[in-house]
């Protein structure tokens, strides 16, 4: 009960200082997180901010290795400041106390279409914490 109360604390303060800076409140959870969108993530609040490579294999092609996805994020730790880092889809980043993984990124690769950045979705979860 302690951690819950703890975790709806830190939530309401993050969501206040949202407020007097101008910034929209962090999407509750990061399940559905567009570039440039904060999510509250099982604890920390992360912002991806650059898709730095998306090599995954197009929907419409075999092949045969799957490739990979690189995001630019920043952790908006809890005394304002942002610190970047970078998460690749699959794979754990150390991050505060735990770690967190890129695991989704929609949509998929096409030959035929280029994917817009703001078209991009990404999912992710936060292991670790108190």
């Amino acid at each position: 009960m302690q951690k819950l109360s703890s975790l709806a604390f830190l939530l309401a303060l993050a969501l206040s200082a949202c407020a007097a800076t101008g910034q929209q409140a962090p999407l509750p959870d990061g399940s559905n997180v567009a570039l440039g969108q904060r999510a509250y993530v099982d604890g920390p609040i992360v912002q991806p901010v650059e898709v730095l490579e998306d090599s995954r294999c197009p929907a419409n092609v075999r092949c045969v290795h799957a490739g990979r996805v690189r995001v630019k994020m920043l952790w908006l730790r809890p005394t304002g400041e942002e610190q970047p880092f970078e998460v690749m889809l699959g794979g754990a980043t150390p991050l505060a106390d735990g770690s967190i993984r890129l695991l989704a990124v929609r949509p998929d690769r096409r030959t035929d279409t280029a994917i817009a950045p703001e078209d991009y979705r990404f999912s992710f979860r936060f292991d670790g914490g108190l």
